[in-house]
């Protein structure tokens, strides 16, 4: 038997050189870096530094980074504040978010009485930006929550046209970006968003550790309060070692970005073609099968599998060897369906087993071809 991991959407293993990072600052700089003595100061110029080198890396100031324990926290610190502090009244979003922005959302609109609109989707899950516009056009002051790359179906928004909208109707605009972060390219001086959210663990840095990218004079106030670290921002002392590991994970996922795309690229389109070649009826949820439409990085696929015979397929991948899933991680000891793949399928393909396999440099051809094989021999 095998060991293959294709949950890369749910985390992914970190680097050896991250590791080294580390180990490093876990051993060496041990300093609070709210100290005022020479051990503190080691910690914080460290923290700084790795903020700086963020901040490049999205060619932002290096005073719009904000350190949290990851992306859920930089959602809740952007949406609630926004709600709270900066007069919103009207959030425009889609049902097929990450719980993350909807739970929060559903909290605020209880707590403040909010409007909450959603925008239209596709068959495969796309936003419609004729809808999205209108709904801008609608009376109060607004924010538009809509992440970059839907973590279960792959699909990828025109965030530029996004952002361009918002700002042609004065709305503020918020991205869930977890899954883009380190995996796309991203120029912040050229998309204009207001807030985005990322998080370590998606391209492989540390777990616990991620950030909120705040525009400067946003307005946007503390979601956590006591010291007055991370400028004020996010109170806490602040983990060291993680903020080493998320910078040394980033600038890791960039400098070798080019080269790990097209052999990522590659092994999707070798899984999709297997897939298509020997499973007969295999669909593809969401515009997961397109790579122009979808990142690299995942495929979601419905199996024609009956209902009593697809209780068992996760367990019986998983006696295999095999790590993928149904959804979201963040969800996985639900019972329901998928709330992203309930907004886009039949009832009849609701039926069907639909599971998200996701990729990363450390995967190769020959685990696709033990998971196919795998699949077909389970199918028949």
């Amino acid at each position: 038997m095998k060991n293959v991991y294709f949950d890369n959407a749910a985390t992914t293993q970190m680097r050896e050189e991250v590791i080294t990072s580390i180990t490093e600052v876990m051993r060496e700089n041990y300093g609070n870096p709210s100290s005022s003595h020479s051990f503190g100061r080691s910690s914080k110029v460290l923290i700084e530094q790795s903020r700086k080198t963020i901040a490049q890396c999205l060619n932002v100031s290096a005073g719009e980074i904000v350190f949290t324990s990851g992306g859920t926290e930089a959602d809740n610190l952007v949406l609630r504040s926004a709600v709270r502090d900066l007069g919103i009244t009207h959030i425009i979003t889609s049902k097929i978010e990450h719980h993350a922005v909807l739970h929060t959302i559903e909290q605020l609109k209880k707590e403040y009485d909010i409007t909450i609109s959603y925008v239209r989707l596709g068959t495969k899950g796309d936003i419609d930006y004729l809808h999205l516009e209108t709904l801008l056009q609608a009376k109060g002051k607004a924010l538009v929550s809509l992440m970059h790359i839907n973590n279960e179906i792959g699909n990828i928004l025109d965030i530029q046209h996004v952002a361009n909208l918002c700002k042609a109707n004065n709305a503020l605009f918020h991205s869930d970006a977890v899954q883009s972060i380190g995996h796309y390219n991203m120029d912040l001086q050229e998309i204009q968003v207001d807030f985005l959210a990322a998080s370590a663990h998606k391209f492989h840095g540390p777990k616990g550790v991620g950030f909120a990218f705040v525009r400067k004079n946003s307005g946007l106030l503390p979601l956590i309060f006591g010291g007055e670290q991370e400028r004020g921002f996010r109170a806490g002392t602040e983990s060291v070692h993680n903020i080493i590991g998320i910078e040394a994970a980033l600038k890791s996922a960039y400098y070798h970005l080019n080269k790990e795309v097209e052999y990522i690229k590659d092994l999707k389109r070798y899984f999709i073609d297997e897939i298509i070649n020997n499973i007969p009826k295999v669909t593809f949820n969401g515009n997961s099968d397109d790579l122009n439409k979808s990142t690299y990085t995942l495929v979601n696929i419905c199996l024609p599998i009956p209902p009593k015979k697809a209780a068992m397929l996760l367990f019986q991948l998983d006696l295999k060897g095999i790590a993928c899933s149904k959804g979201s991680a963040c969800q996985s000891g639900s019972s329901q369906n998928s709330h992203v793949l309930t907004e886009i399928l039949s009832d009849a393909d609701l039926q069907k087993p639909s599971i998200r396999f996701s990729f990363s440099i450390y995967n190769t051809k020959e685990e696709v071809d033990y998971v196919v094989n795998v699949l077909k021999e389970f199918i028949e």
